[in-house]
């Protein structure tokens, strides 16, 4: 236990407890031991092996984009959303989703949310406008549109299971009138030139982040946005493919139980050793995931040769489902430029090959998914 890092329970007018975290960094400072040394070196390898695949990857910001709506639905789902990547699909292809629409609208907000704070610069994306405007994006139009999207709380929230109250709760974040001054104080923290490791800055920041919950919803997916926005802004990533989202989703009860040990015992160094591992884990998943989609791309292309399949014209749809996932057969005649019948035809043959399926159920404008891609990029979104 680290006495001196611990945060400052506060007794409140109502009678509870709120926490006040201490600044940072931890102070005393970090202890690097052996295993913190050796899994920082480790996590940075992984990042810097995932970042230079994804410069190697057949449309790599077509398959960076199915992977942020990967990590947009794990991380919806950590909160309780019960949606699923078939349905996303669907609703972004104006089908009617499997899933209910309401559920699909939190992962689509949580995509919006990371590309408006992708395309701020690496410092304005964490100052507080930036981050009021990320979080009205996020809850916009969602169960969460009730509760002030885009502003700081003004009252007291609390984290517990259902049903507690602020004298049962698990923890109890900050007062609100000290949530503007603790996020400023977090600010000035991620801007710092000194020779903190990013990973190991952002490690803190998402803790210290999660600690103030200066939200009344949407803070859990917030403090994951903003690892990706330092990863791509410090250009240790320059593409947003790291999807922690469903490391936390896994190990969720250590997760928590570790951000309570920073909180109440000053813990950092579990925390930091937790993330990092969370960071090498992905990152070696990710991996392995893209090697798996430049495989399955070479596989596709020698089964339309073997079969003698619409030559260049079926290379071609080949290439637009990695862009387009669900599609239909206006789609592929617009998009390469070919009259209806040889698209349809395409559609066929494509589905007697098994690399399309038909999903709408209808006979007339119908839907097709690019199963074998879906599958890989779905792997462990089930809910």
């Amino acid at each position: 236990m680290m006495e001196s890092r611990m945060g400052v329970p506060v007794r409140q007018k109502g009678g509870y407890q709120a926490f006040i975290p201490k600044s940072l960094p931890p102070d005393p400072p970090l202890r690097f031991d052996d295993e913190l040394q050796y899994l920082l070196s480790e996590a940075d390898r992984a990042l810097a092996r995932l970042d230079g695949m994804a410069s190697v990857l057949p449309n790599a910001d077509l398959f960076v984009a199915m992977y942020v709506k990967k990590e947009a639905l794990l991380s919806a789902q950590i909160e309780g959303t019960q949606a699923s990547l078939k349905g996303v699909l669907e609703f972004e292809a104006d089908m009617i989703p499997t899933d209910d629409p309401a559920e699909v609208r939190e992962v689509i907000n949580y995509i919006r949310a990371m590309d408006h704070g992708l395309a701020k610069g690496p410092e304005e994306r964490f100052s507080l406008d930036i981050l009021l405007e990320i979080h009205r994006i996020l809850l916009e139009k969602t169960r969460g549109g009730k509760k002030e999207p885009g502003k700081i709380r003004t009252i007291q929230n609390w984290i517990g299971p259902p049903g507690s109250t602020l004298f049962s709760a698990v923890f109890i974040p900050p007062p609100p009138e000290r949530v503007e001054e603790l996020l400023e104080q977090l600010h000035a923290f991620i801007v710092a030139d000194d020779r903190i490791p990013p990973l190991i800055r952002i490690g803190l920041v998402h803790a210290q982040f999660e600690t103030i919950h200066p939200f009344l919803d949407g803070n859990g997916r917030m403090g994951r946005l903003l690892i990706t926005f330092y990863l791509c802004g410090k250009g240790i990533l320059a593409r947003p493919l790291l999807y922690l989202s469903i490391y936390l989703k896994q190990h969720r009860d250590e997760y928590y139980a570790l951000l309570q040990g920073v909180r109440f015992e000053g813990d950092w160094e579990a925390w930091l050793k937790f993330f990092l591992k969370g960071i090498i884990d992905v990152s070696n998943e990710a991996l392995a995931t893209a090697k798996e989609i430049i495989i399955l791309k070479a596989h596709l292309i020698d089964l339309l040769v073997e079969h003698d399949t619409g030559g260049m014209s079926a290379v071609r749809l080949l290439d637009l489902l990695f862009a387009r996932p669900v599609i239909t057969v206006a789609d592929i005649t617009s998009s390469l430029g070919i009259s209806h019948q040889p698209a349809y035809d395409l559609v066929t043959k494509f589905e007697e090959l098994g690399i399309l399926r038909e999903i709408s159920g209808k006979k007339r404008y119908r839907k097709y998914l690019f199963v074998e891609y879906v599958r890989i990029i779905e792997r462990g979104t089930a809910i």
